[in-house]
């Protein structure tokens, strides 16, 4: 079994117990739920905005506590400040460090679209995350059957939710459907998280016109943007590169300035 099969096992042993302590109707009461939601597509083209999604991260399996210093509350209203086109909170706490109450603070503060980022893998995630105050959920492809895939994104569109299609490679792409609205490159391979950029120039030109392209992970520079950029990328999914910092703002910040 390797890490991916014991996260998932886990994700799907959290399900339960969180199921039991909130149902449907329970979540479907929250006051973020009749919320209209932000369009995370659109803010990664607007010409306002920078096209990176800033990613709030504390730990990760491959590299363990990354900063657990800094506050949710800080990061994201100061990534929102700096022009990210959008925010990523992880809420998966038993392996990242993160709580959906990380992402519904992060609602209360800020105007920037929001990404669920977790192993989402059945409908009450998908509810959750309206719940919580998510604009848009994160839907990995090695982790999901085509048909599975296919009903949860119908749900989430159901509810005004965006969908980030996560890939590593060529195959997954078929799973693409019509109620998908990202199609986002996943730089590191969930079963070894080693990191390769050579793979989202790899995909580039395999993704189907219509949806927004971004890459993810193991963006370190601008200029990896700007190959990214002209191969047809329009947004970058970046954490680590900002939150490996004692002051994740000023580094995303600086980041930001060097694009210019």
């Amino acid at each position: 079994m390797n890490l991916l099969d014991i996260i998932i096992a886990c994700k799907k042993k959290e399900l339960t117990e969180s199921i039991r302590l909130n149902r449907f109707k329970d979540l479907e009461k929250s006051i973020n739920f009749n919320r209209k939601c932000i369009p995370l597509s659109e803010s990664i083209l607007s010409q306002d905005k920078t096209g990176i999604i800033a990613e709030f991260k504390r730990k990760s399996p491959s590299k363990g506590i990354i900063n657990s210093d800094v506050s949710i509350e800080e990061v994201t209203s100061g990534y929102s400040r700096e022009g990210a086109s959008g925010l990523s909170v992880l809420t998966d706490f038993e392996f990242f460090g993160g709580t959906v109450a990380d992402l519904s603070l992060a609602r209360k503060l800020n105007s920037t679209p929001i990404l669920r980022k977790d192993f989402i893998v059945d409908e009450y995630q998908v509810v959750e995350s309206k719940a919580i105050g998510a604009d848009a959920i994160l839907l990995i492809a090695a982790i999901l059957h085509k048909k599975g895939l296919l009903k949860l994104a119908r749900l989430a569109r159901s509810i005004d939710l965006q969908v980030l299609l996560e890939v590593h490679n060529a195959h997954e792409l078929e799973m693409v459907n019509e109620f998908v609205n990202i199609i986002g490159v996943n730089n590191r391979d969930l079963t070894t998280f080693l990191v390769n950029t050579r793979l989202s120039f790899s995909l580039a030109d395999k993704i189907p016109e219509g949806f927004v392209k971004i890459s993810e992970s193991g963006i370190s520079s601008p200029h990896i943007i700007k190959q990214l950029k002209q191969a047809g990328y329009q947004g970058f999914l970046i954490g680590e590169k900002f939150m490996n910092n004692s002051d994740p703002v000023a580094a995303f910040s600086d980041f930001i300035k060097m694009m210019n």
